[in-house]
């Protein structure tokens, strides 16, 4: 674990993910209104738990079990962004060139978790 990291807003997978979630909530703003309790809601919603459970799981590290465990919940997360991203392609929502950019976003982050998760005693205090 680098020293530099102090808080979970200093992890690389914390920023990207965190900088995913904000593309989505703007490139969710022209979905038609038709979708604001659906398709966005739950878009916007899982983006942003995947930041959210690495900052959860990031105050969690001196318990390897909880800390693998809210890794896992992101990953999770992460996953779900990505059928939702697959619904809003298909609607037309997303032009192709967004829609890829995301996506592989999120399978970057995803392989970030998935290393932290295999390697807990690396972040432990």
């Amino acid at each position: 674990m680098s020293d530099k990291i102090r808080k979970h807003s200093d992890l690389k997978v914390f920023k990207i993910s965190f900088e995913a979630g904000m593309q989505i909530f703007e490139l969710t703003k022209i979905f038609p209104k038709e979708e604001r309790y659906s398709l966005t809601d739950q878009i916007r919603r899982s983006s942003r738990s995947v930041s959210g459970n690495i900052a959860e799981a990031w105050r969690k590290r001196k318990y390897p079990k909880s800390f693998v465990s809210k890794l896992s919940d992101s990953e999770g997360e992460a996953a779900e962004t990505q059928v939702w991203l697959d619904y809003a392609l298909k609607c037309k929502y997303l032009a192709k060139d967004e829609y890829d950019f995301l996506y592989d976003k999120y399978e970057y982050i995803i392989a970030m978790l998935i290393n932290m998760s295999t390697k807990p005693e690396q972040w432990k205090i």
